[in-house]
């Protein structure tokens, strides 16, 4: 059992994406917090069921980028307290090559996959009178980047979701954030050029990338009752890179 500041003992929660880096740090976070977690994963089986073992949760496969998988995942996970929606991808590409399928793929999982998960949970939250909805974006969904105007405004488009979904949602004490990483130390970042890095951290004030860890703990804090105040709020996690 979980006692003290951001306490989650008692809540039950999903967590999409939540097989390797940042969702699994999301999960194991909630879980240790107290939580009933539900791992909610496309691939990786064998991952997600390790992070729900060292929990006591459960791993759910689904493909949230398709509104009945997403909506079937949601109910196999029962009476929610609190939706993270961490489950992303990148397809980089300049924009006057970018394939259609480029652009579709990452729109439907990064921002259509937030509007199923979100929708499907809603109704049950607003008639319990009691909610935690954390959208997962990015630095580059505030400021863009080069290479990626698919992701780019797959994450501009939660900001601007969840705003809405706070303002619809609040009265029913529902409450919807965004937590935006900036560059977090995972497998998409492992693979960038050793120049791409420095860059990185050249133009963030802290000097460092973040962990994922770095998230996970923001994440519960907006799911806990000390965030009880704050709803349609975009917190950046960067090390001062958005400033």
């Amino acid at each position: 059992m979980s006692v003290g500041f951001c306490s989650l003992h008692g809540k039950t929660a999903l967590v999409t994406g939540g097989s390797r880096g940042i969702g699994s740090s999301v999960a194991l976070a909630l879980g240790r917090a107290g939580a009933s977690v539900i791992v909610g994963y496309r691939t990786g089986r064998e991952e997600a069921e390790a992070v729900a073992a060292q929990i006591g949760g459960r791993a759910v496969q689904a493909d949230v980028s398709d509104p009945e998988s997403a909506r079937a995942l949601v109910e196999a996970a029962g009476d929610l307290d609190i939706l993270v929606n961490n489950a992303g991808l990148t397809r980089d590409g300049l924009l006057a090559r970018m394939p259609d399928e480029d652009w579709h793929t990452v729109i439907e999982t990064n921002l259509s996959s937030v509007f199923y998960t979100c929708r499907a949970v809603a109704r049950p939250m607003m008639k319990k009178r009691a909610g935690a909805i954390v959208n997962l974006s990015s630095v580059v969904g505030l400021h863009g980047n080069a290479g990626q105007t698919n992701y780019a405004a797959s994450k501009a488009g939660i900001i601007g979701f969840t705003k809405s979904l706070a303002r619809e949602l609040g009265s029913r004490n529902v409450r919807a954030n965004v937590v935006a990483p900036g560059y977090v130390r995972t497998r998409l970042t492992e693979v960038l050029p050793e120049e791409a890095k420095q860059a990185m951290l050249q133009q963030t004030p802290l000097g460092r990338l973040g962990e994922p860890g770095d998230i996970s703990g923001a994440v519960r804090f907006l799911c806990s009752d000390e965030a009880s105040f704050i709803t349609g709020e975009v917190l950046l996690v960067d090390g001062g890179l958005g400033m």
